[in-house]
């Protein structure tokens, strides 16, 4: 019982220093809050501001980063989430505005480095005109899928969307994605597990892996019979995520800790058992980030392959707005690349989470 007093005097003396310290993180952020405003102010006044532009973007940059870490110790558990999304959303939007204001007020030539708005203005005419010369458009029509499907059925559905150069970048990744991940992996887990196979391979994978890419293209043409269609489009970007998925997944599998494969043993597991229960999922990491790597990669390599040999993708239609100095597009086609990347990786991570349960 005499416990009692002592244990409610020790909870009263956190409660006061939490609010204590409460109290100082937010005088931190007014401090530097105002701190910072009154420095670009100031750099404004005297005329300074433009000359010394990047010493103001990377101090403001810097007090931002202090202020957020302040108001991230002062955020409740159950405000945690919502937080970081904020954070994770709200730092892209406050380039983009900074963005716009520099085009506005001339501080950027926009001959070059259009503003957000007139990027989305491009982005916007792209996906909804359709290039009668090519016969072909950014996302291929839906709206009209509906129409063309009663006229056509499935037929007219595929006709339309085969016009698509989001379509054409989308299927290419996966397709090679999925043709190089595969053998990689299994070639992976053989290199993890046996050293003959690792000794004979290691070397001529190491050798490939340095190689360019983009440079095996031309003899990746020189393969097929029609060597400007979407055969070698499609196998340099799986002899990318092949090699990248072979070393990722061997280093995975060499790396499992000797504790798991002793207790395999130990229970009685035989060889499949060591694979399927030990040493598949103790790589399964590794693997996915490989995998993660190797999706960036293969976006990539389409991209350029795209920019050189193509009638029709993402890539072609961003290079070609190059060509012809509309930048405004040129950068929309470089916003579809990022959210491909972005929806692609939200697709491996939602598998991911379907594959390592135990994870969560």
């Amino acid at each position: 019982m005499s416990e009692l007093p002592h244990s409610a005097a020790q909870d009263a003396g956190l409660t006061v220093n939490s609010a204590a310290v409460r109290d100082a993180d937010r005088r931190a952020i007014l401090l530097l809050f105002g701190g910072i405003v009154v420095f670009n102010l100031a750099l404004f006044a005297v005329g300074l501001w433009r000359p010394l532009a990047w010493l103001a973007i990377v101090a403001s940059f810097v007090t931002l980063v202090l202020v957020c870490e302040r108001i991230g110790r002062m955020v409740s558990p159950r405000a945690r989430s919502a937080y970081e999304r904020s954070l994770a959303f709200g730092f892209p939007l406050a380039v983009l505005a900074l963005w716009q204001i520099a085009g506005d007020t001339g501080m950027i030539n926009t001959t070059w480095f259009p503003q957000p708005s007139k990027i989305a203005a491009g982005l916007w005419d792209m996906i909804v005109r359709y290039d009668r010369l090519s016969g072909t458009s950014l996302l291929g029509r839906p709206w009209l899928i509906p129409e063309a499907f009663s006229q056509n059925g499935l037929a007219g559905v595929w006709a339309l969307l085969s016009e698509s150069h989001v379509l054409a970048t989308v299927s290419r990744v996966l397709i090679g994605f999925i043709l190089g991940a595969v053998p990689g992996i299994l070639l992976g887990v053989v290199m993890g597990v046996n050293q003959t196979v690792r000794l004979m391979l290691d070397t001529t994978i190491s050798a490939v892996y340095v190689l360019p890419k983009i440079a095996i293209f031309p003899i990746v043409m020189l393969i097929f019979a029609d060597p400007f269609g979407e055969g070698p489009k499609i196998l340099v970007v799986a002899l990318a995520v092949f090699i990248l998925m072979t070393i990722n997944t061997m280093a995975g599998v060499r790396g499992i800790d000797k504790v798991y494969l002793m207790a395999g043993r130990n229970y009685g597991a035989n060889g499949w058992q060591m694979m399927r229960h030990v040493i598949v999922p103790g790589a399964m990491p590794v693997i996915f980030a490989g995998l993660r790597i190797a999706l960036g990669t293969a976006m990539i390599v389409i991209i350029s392959v795209e920019f050189l040999r193509a009638k029709q993708g993402v890539g072609f239609i961003t290079f070609y707005y190059w060509e012809v100095l509309n930048p405004e597009k040129m950068y929309a086609g470089l916003v579809v690349v990022m959210l491909l990347g972005i929806m692609l990786t939200y697709l491996l991570q939602w598998l991911q989470r379907r594959m390592m349960p135990w994870h969560r």
